[in-house]
């Protein structure tokens, strides 16, 4: 058996079941081996919209999605969409060709160390220098990719590697599922002590909670002890919008009701969050607070993240035994006026006829087209602080925002991955002009592998939200303004179906039509941006009596 073929039997033992990415000729032994695999190969049109479109499968699904490439150019056009993982902590496995081992020792065509490029932005990062390693090195790569907190791997695959012949084809039994660790009890207890007396305490709930599948625990406990809970933009829907402890996103990074909450706050429960996805100095700048961290590792070390308990272990374990120990807050919840405050702002515009059209409307006719399943995967830009903010959630991972590494261009290879992954949602990239194209040129894969999917673009011929912050800091924009082209045409280029909104009212009918269509469509919505700075104005302003 050659080498490649026990590497594709060892991705198959995984339970890889597609690999995104671009045939070369340093990979070409792979491209061979995987005509008589199970694994289906799905060929992008760049090696950045391949890792996206892993990213999110990994994301969405908890198994490590895969990426491949050839060496050089190939494999570092990776290198995006495999940091946007790895923040992300989405589990990512990226596979690159590279030349001949007889080729690395010095200067030679395509040949960077791409090993020791990727260990920055990986959990693992490795080269195969003989065959007989293959199974161990796939195990790790997919163990640590897989593994709390997971992320991403990267193994460099030389094509002399590829073609060896092995005596041995046999594949290592391995356990893929370890116990998590129980919590110490006294970490429990004291977590209940301090939770029983706090006065006015809130629950930040972040994407370790979606990748713990502790939703419902954390409903529970929040319900049981009358804490509110506020989640960051990576674990929108982790308490549905429904559930009376819901407050909605933090991370707006301005004064929100959420920010309000906070500034109240005397205990901050911390469940599942990363660092990255919303900085304590945000929320917590006085560094003054009780903060508890419930998760499945120690706190990252920070300045404004001074945790007082960490409760580290399994959560959803750890959220029943606070939940059954603790006192509950007595009465009504005592920030139930925020929650109220953000619901009359959500439905402020629901019948709004104003073109361009607002943001807030633009969210308020997109949920009411989607069902509460189906999946709404956010580009980065100014659309992204509003789906945050106003697009409501009732389960996880229905509204996908890349917020750590924070990446432009991840929305519509994201939906394709979203829609392979489960192909009974309804699948929308909700995506700004600049964002779009970028790589829109996946919009030709979508169409030949038949995966509909919408491409909702909030088109404002600029980037927003540099523009945004520009006018709050300066006063003035800077360089953000440019052309597009005609959207619906482009769409028809590539055998989509187009679609332009030419008023407020025809908005929510073509999202209905597009979303019925067994096809990929594109949406081009004028939007108007001037209600960002609105927005930042009345957060500044807002005073609530509690």
């Amino acid at each position: 058996m050659k080498a490649v073929e026990l590497f594709v039997r060892c991705l198959e033992n995984e339970g890889v079941e597609y690999i995104f990415g671009i045939p070369g000729e340093e990979n070409l032994a792979m491209m061979d081996a995987l005509l008589d695999s199970s694994i289906k190969f799905v060929t992008v049109r760049h090696e950045q919209g391949a890792a996206f479109m892993a990213d999110v499968y990994g994301r969405l699904t908890g198994r490590a999605g895969v990426c491949l490439s050839t060496l050089g150019p190939g494999a570092t056009n990776l290198i995006t969409g495999v940091a946007d993982a790895n923040m992300d902590h989405a589990p990512l496995v990226a596979i690159s060709g590279q030349a001949g081992t007889h080729r690395l020792h010095k200067e030679s065509h395509q040949v960077l160390d791409l090993e020791e490029m990727f260990r920055p932005i990986t959990k693992y990062s490795a080269r195969l220098l003989m065959p007989e390693i293959i199974p161990e090195v796939v195990r790790k790569a997919f163990k640590q990719a897989q593994m709390e907190k997971s992320g991403a791997s990267f193994i460099e695959f030389p094509e002399n590697i590829a073609d060896m012949e092995l005596a041995d084809d046999s594949l290592p039994l391995w356990s893929k599922n370890p116990v998590l660790p129980a919590p110490a009890q006294d970490r429990i207890d004291a977590a209940v002590e301090a939770i029983s007396a706090a006065k006015n305490p809130i629950i930040l709930a972040g994407h370790g909670v979606v990748r713990a599948q502790a939703a419902q625990q954390l409903a529970d406990f929040a319900a049981q002890l009358n804490i509110p809970v506020t989640n960051t933009f990576m674990a929108k829907g982790i308490v549905p919008f429904k559930h009376p402890t819901a407050l909605g996103s933090a991370g707006l990074q301005a004064k929100d009701y959420v920010g309000i909450g906070f500034d109240k706050a005397d205990v901050i429960i911390c469940v599942g969050y990363d660092l990255v996805e919303y900085h304590p100095y945000l929320w917590h700048p006085t560094k003054d607070r009780f903060i508890i961290h419930i998760d499945f590792q120690p706190a990252e070390v920070d300045a404004h993240y001074g945790v007082k308990i960490g409760v580290v272990g399994d959560i959803k374990e750890s959220l029943q035994r606070i939940a059954g120990l603790a006192t509950p807050q007595p009465g009504v919840q005592k920030l139930r006026p925020l929650r109220d405050a953000l619901i009359k702002d959500m439905n402020e515009h629901a019948q709004s006829t104003a073109w361009p059209v607002q943001p807030q409307k633009l969210i308020w006719d997109l949920r009411t087209a989607m069902g509460l399943e189906d999946i709404a995967i956010c580009d980065v830009g100014a659309h992204k602080m509003w789906m945050a903010r106003m697009f409501r959630c009732e389960v996880p991972n229905t509204c996908i925002i890349s917020n750590g590494f924070a990446s432009m261009g991840i929305a519509v290879p994201g939906a394709i991955a979203a829609k392979l992954a489960y192909p009974d949602k309804k699948v929308v990239a909700v995506t700004g002009d600049a964002g779009f194209l970028m790589n829109s040129q996946e919009i030709e894969t979508a169409m030949r592998l038949k995966t509909p999917i919408v491409i909702l673009i909030w088109n404002d011929g600029g980037y927003g939200l540099i523009k945004w912050k520009q006018m709050h800091h300066y006063g003035r924009p800077s360089h953000v303004d440019f052309n597009n082209p005609d959207f619906v045409k482009y769409a028809e280029a590539f055998g989509a179906k187009g679609y332009r909104i030419n008023k407020t009212e025809e908005l929510l009918p073509v999202l209905q039509q597009a979303l019925a269509d067994e096809t990929v469509s594109i949406i081009d919505c004028p939007v108007d941006y001037a209600e960002n700075l609105k927005l930042t104005a009345k957060l500044g302003e807002t005073i609530i009596q509690l």
